[in-house]
């Protein structure tokens, strides 16, 4: 099966955390317990180097290289096979050639974010998603301004979307005109059905899940949906996540919404406020998502490679979604299995 294929499915996609002791080096028990956790909650692909991998850790290739392999490896110890996704970073020369060590690592999409750009414009970006492309597939990334993305034009979506490499994109702009922005796009475009959208905007995602964006080009109806998604919230929470993605896909087939997975909207978006530090504009969200997984006891820190922290209080906050909303956060399943994924 084709790789866009597979993504077309209705995948989640976990933005992988990066596991780091209180001296701040890599834990790599910890590290494969969290890939253990979510290929085993059934994780359809792991993106790691992303945003919540921490994109310090690009600032030196071996580390990267090490917990890039320690996700393939530890995949296939597992006997699965999910797609791997590297979060590509810098300029052209850098982005490709992360994007060479990812193909020989085993990893088959890119994710390109625009942190340790020397220039970020819409020409850029599109001059670098190219180079990038011959060297193995990509997945355009729309990233929320609050943790360094930019506005794009429908323009640039025209321009990426020419590219043929371009298998999927990830709308993750926490706004609802730029998330139209792409898919208005990519319904007029002569590709719309070769790339797969998903969603990334974790203050929306059951309602990306469901809700179709039609047009008419010409005497064809044509509709595009996020069938999936790729975030940084599925980190935490994956087993529910899925369950949420395959009872969404059932009910747009089926014609019908119901409430209560409308409901459960509402509750994922309490839990992502807490997790991601919503009321400090994000400032707490990498060390939010693994806070939760230290809570959890699967993590031995919250420590980031950068100079980011948990905010005040933000700590009481997680503590207070998992007991609030535990089905949503694993915490049962979590508990059972933790000390077999740490072995």
């Amino acid at each position: 099966m084709s790789l866009k294929s597979r993504l077309a499915q209705g995948v989640v996609i976990p933005a992988h955390p990066l596991a780091l002791t209180e001296a701040g080096e890599i834990d790599e028990s910890a590290q494969r317990a969290v890939t253990r956790y979510q290929l085993a909650a059934g994780a359809h692909g792991l993106a790691v180097g992303v945003h919540t991998t921490q994109f310090e850790l690009h600032d030196d290739r071996g580390a990267l290289r090490d917990v890039w392999a320690l996700a393939a490896e530890t995949a296939a110890e597992v006997g699965e096979t999910p797609i791997l996704v590297a979060g590509l970073t810098g300029d052209i020369e850098q982005a490709v050639a992360e994007a060479e060590l990812a193909v020989e690592l085993g990893y088959e999409a890119a994710l390109l974010s625009p942190w340790g750009m020397s220039e970020r414009t819409e020409a850029t970006l599109l001059e670098r998603a190219a180079a990038v492309g011959q060297v193995i597939p990509t997945i355009g990334f729309y990233l929320q301004d609050s943790v360094g993305g930019l506005r794009l034009s429908r323009a640039y979506w025209q321009s990426l979307f020419d590219l043929e490499s371009v298998v999927a994109v990830k709308t993750a702009p926490f706004n609802r005109y730029r998330t139209g922005d792409v898919t208005q796009t990519l319904l007029q475009h002569d590709r719309w059905s070769d790339v797969v959208v998903l969603t990334g905007n974790d203050d929306t995602i059951v309602q990306d899940l469901v809700t179709p964006y039609r047009m008419m080009v010409g005497n064809e109806t044509r509709e595009v949906r996020a069938t999936g998604g790729l975030l940084g919230q599925w980190a935490v929470g994956t087993r529910a996540a899925v369950d949420h993605v395959a009872r969404a896909n059932a009910a747009v087939a089926a014609g019908t919404i119901p409430v209560d997975l409308l409901a459960e909207a509402s509750d994922v978006v309490e839990i992502n406020a807490a997790v991601f530090d919503v009321q400090n504009d994000f400032a707490g969200c990498v060390p939010g998502v693994n806070e939760v997984l230290r809570q959890q006891g699967l993590v031995k820190s919250a420590q980031c490679l950068g100079t980011d922290r948990l905010s005040p209080g933000q700590s009481a906050l997680i503590a207070g979604v998992r007991e609030r909303f535990p089905s949503l956060l694993d915490e049962d399943f979590v508990a059972a299995n933790r000390d077999s994924w740490l072995a």
